[in-house]
């Protein structure tokens, strides 16, 4: 440290830049010459201020700014140490590590076949048959192609029920704003997709929040709002719960799908991870299928950006009225994706895909065992998110901890994002599929482990 103060001196003379500043600076180029290490401890800040003749409020400034920059950390009682240099992540792109965006991994082999299979799809069809306006809820054979991918959930369903929707979000705002009124009420778990958020508070519509325990929201909470008054719907997430990651037993479905039958109550069952898992309960619309909507889609099963959903009413006549709900909000989706939602669906691509995901997500999560296995969480092995409790130990709050992931370019998504209760728990959402790959997937997941073992962050960051 002798050698550094020496240095600093002599840098501080033959400088014009404002020490407080000039010293972070010294700090930084010492860590990175390999003059100062991590967990070197720093002069206290009168000791410095008389070894470099300056003024104690000066000192404490670069300090300050020092651990501003993430160069130092300060322990109270303890002294000031090197913290060395902030780890981020590489950008790519200009883009962070996005662990944000609930999405499916990208399987590397699977690359030139989606390439190749769209490539020949595009060259063989009708360009003005694309540009032209499309069959509301889509044409026979595209329903067709829908009723096939249900069936691996809804054997024998019907397909004068199935509509092809422009994606699941696109499919709810239609079943909301055609089971509810401005002013009416869903039930919700406490926990719930911040979509459907979105879309009652865009359709002015009351969401009324369920507790839950480990297996999903509780029956005789839903009996107990019924009772009160009619609730619209019931909207679910049963199968890989957005964002908890739990899957409604057999059990809690029967006893939800009870309550709804016995007080006329319709259910929208949003299962877009319903493919994921290799086996998982029956759908409620199995349970109760003259009151439940069921959707699914292929945006969390192949790619978030092919924005086709499924929709199966309980009825036919049903079915239409859903589809004049999408003609006034969405009008029809794409030709190009369903084309491929289609033909992927019938040549078997999408099942390929389907489970060359499964076996991306299963390596991803390997990778968060080894990397947060000392911080229990909340997971399935066929899917591609985590529900990470923090520890009651640390210091953190899910939202500042979740900010202090962005500052090192890791997005990740606090609870409150998801809670309809006003009272999240302290937890955040990690999406193993965003990141390019397993090494980006690692790095990422390093950093949130950094994050909670830093058990002085507050405490500097307030320095």
């Amino acid at each position: 440290m002798d050698y550094a103060i020496d240095h600093w001196s002599k840098r501080l003379l033959e400088s014009r830049k404002p020490a407080y500043l000039l010293i972070p600076d010294l700090v930084e180029e010492d860590l990175a010459a390999g003059r100062l290490k991590p967990r070197d401890r720093l002069p206290g800040l009168r000791d410095l201020a008389s070894a470099l003749n300056l003024n104690y409020t000066t000192v404490a400034r670069a300090y300050a700014e020092a651990r501003r920059r993430g160069l130092l950390d300060t322990r109270a009682g303890s002294g000031t140490f090197v913290r060395g240099p902030t780890r981020t992540v590489p950008l790519s792109g200009g883009s962070s590590v996005e662990m944000s965006m609930n999405m499916p991994p990208e399987p590397p082999e699977m690359a030139r076949r989606l390439q190749e299979s769209a490539a020949a799809l595009f060259k063989a069809a009708d360009p003005y048959q694309l540009l032209r306006y499309q069959d509301f809820g889509g044409t026979p054979a595209d329903r067709a192609a829908g009723r096939t991918w249900l069936a691996n959930r809804l054997p024998g369903c019907s397909g004068d029920a199935v509509l092809v929707c422009p994606g699941i979000h696109s499919a709810l705002v239609a079943l909301v704003s055609r089971l509810a009124r401005r002013g009416d009420s869903i039930c919700v778990d406490s926990l719930a997709y911040p979509g459907i958020k979105a879309i009652a508070s865009q359709l002015g519509v009351q969401l009324q929040p369920l507790p839950r325990d480990d297996d999903g929201p509780l029956p005789h909470a839903f009996e107990s709002l019924c009772r009160a008054g009619q609730p619209a719907a019931l909207y679910c997430n049963p199968t890989l719960q957005n964002p908890s990651t739990v899957t409604i037993p057999f059990r809690r479905r029967e006893a939800l799908a009870d309550v709804a039958m016995r007080y006329n109550v319709p259910i929208i069952e949003d299962d877009a991870y319903a493919m994921l898992p290799q086996s998982a309960p029956p759908p409620l619309a199995l349970l109760a299928p003259e009151l439940t909507y069921y959707v699914t889609g292929m945006s969390k099963n192949l790619g978030a950006g092919l924005r086709i959903a499924y929709l199966l009413a309980p009825t036919a006549r049903e079915a239409q009225r859903i589809a004049g709900a999408l003609r006034a909000t969405t009008v029809m989706p794409s030709p190009f994706t369903m084309l491929l939602s289609t033909e992927w669906i019938n040549d078997g691509t999408a099942n390929d895909m389907l489970t060359a995901i499964r076996s991306e997500a299963h390596a991803r999560q390997a990778i968060a065992c080894r990397v947060l296995g000392a911080w229990p969480f909340d997971t399935h092995p066929d899917g591609f998110h985590l529900w990470l409790p923090i520890p009651r130990e640390s210091s953190w709050g899910a939202s500042d901890l979740a900010q202090h992931l962005r500052s090192r370019s890791v997005a990740a998504v606090a609870s409150s994002a998801f809670s309809t209760d006003g009272n999240p728990p302290a937890a955040i959402r990690i999406c193993l599929g965003g990141p390019q790959d397993r090494e980006q997937c690692r790095d990422g997941l390093q950093l949130v482990a950094d994050a909670l073992t830093d058990a002085h962050h507050l405490y500097s960051a307030a320095m």
